[in-house]
């Protein structure tokens, strides 16, 4: 987990994280809104390739001018991107879509309006060698992601935009190539024996859900935009500096309510006394804590699951295609 610092070659890179976003993203989307005002059409800005400019200076290395091809970063890191900034809505009324931009639907007036909120990263694996590639060759996996920190709040001005690392041949970061095979060697090739005329959706890896939380993803950098669609205001909250070696860096926290009950009992039962007297709050022993209803065993785990409690979880319906979405309606709110 120690970057190739002669391949990092990018400095002053904060600067120029900032004038990125808003030459690249933030001043195209204020405009691609206006229009939508006008023409009703989508204002979404795709992220794909502002990704990868953004992963090279978070990395401090140059790409290899491979587009889809080659190289994303020089260093041979595999650049992922997703967006769920200004996601097409749906009207719960009469189904209609709605811009993110619109309050109410066009086409009936309903204010009962469905937020979408699941974009996701995709990694296509058609044969071993993109497998082996993935897994064994690629030094890193750079996950970006564009989204709304305040989502639940109705508030579609403030922007988040991240930075999360997994090292594939890393200990701490192995869960990641065991999902990626089981995804390959269950699903993919399941897939092909019943049709072999196509092929299956490639691997939906969800943010901020459980798959991607037992990675131990490590967040290399976050930064708010406020006023996104007028006079945008950037504030770097998380930097990590393109040299630094990620080894010793703590991994993102599991929020609690992720977990189901019986996961919560293998981490009584399997974590050390010792680290789970160190991690939760109130411990009283593993025996009276297995006996605490569901609810009062959550409260324990009340600061996250950090990356020594969740060692000795279950990979859970690594053999099954993701469906999980995250999503909620606005109606009611104001």
């Amino acid at each position: 987990m120690r970057p190739n610092t002669k391949l990092v070659t990018l400095h002053d890179n904060i600067k120029q994280i900032v004038n990125l976003l808003g030459e690249l993203v933030l001043q195209p989307r204020i405009n691609a809104i206006k229009w939508s005002r006008i023409t009703k059409q989508t204002p979404n800005i795709k992220i794909g390739y502002p990704g990868q400019h953004l992963a090279s200076l978070i990395t401090g290395m140059t790409g290899e001018r491979s587009g889809a091809r080659g190289n994303d970063i020089a260093d041979g890191s595999e650049v992922k991107s997703c967006s769920r900034i200004d996601q097409l809505d749906k009207c719960n009324s009469c189904e209609l879509p709605v811009a993110r931009l619109e309050n109410k639907c066009s086409g009936c007036g309903s204010s009962d309006i469905k937020r979408n909120n699941d974009s996701k990263w995709l990694f296509s694996i058609r044969n071993q060698a993109e497998l082996a590639l993935l897994t064994k060759k690629v030094p890193r996996i750079v996950l970006i992601i564009g989204d709304y920190p305040n989502f639940e709040k109705n508030d579609f001005s403030t922007l988040r935009f991240q930075a999360f690392e997994i090292w594939p041949t890393s200990p701490r970061q192995k869960v990641f190539s065991e999902i990626m095979t089981n995804y390959y060697e269950k699903i993919y090739l399941g897939h092909k024996k019943a049709n072999q005329s196509s092929n299956p959706a490639p691997k939906n890896f969800w943010p901020y859900q459980y798959q991607f939380y037992i990675c131990n993803p490590i967040q290399t950098f976050s930064c708010i935009v406020e006023k996104s669609d007028s006079s945008p205001k950037i504030t770097i909250e998380n930097y990590v500096k393109p040299s630094a070696d990620r080894s010793k860096m703590s991994s993102v926290l599991m929020p609690t309510e992720i977990l189901k009950e019986g996961e919560i009992d293998i981490i009584l039962k399997k974590v050390p006394e010792v680290l789970l007297k160190r991690y939760l709050a109130g411990f009283v022993g593993k025996k009276q804590a297995l006996s605490l209803s569901f609810k009062d065993k959550a409260k324990l785990f009340a600061n996250g699951i950090n990356e020594e409690l969740r060692a000795v979880l279950p990979l859970r319906d690594t053999d099954k295609i993701s469906t999980a979405k995250t999503s909620y309606s606005r109606r009611g709110l104001k």
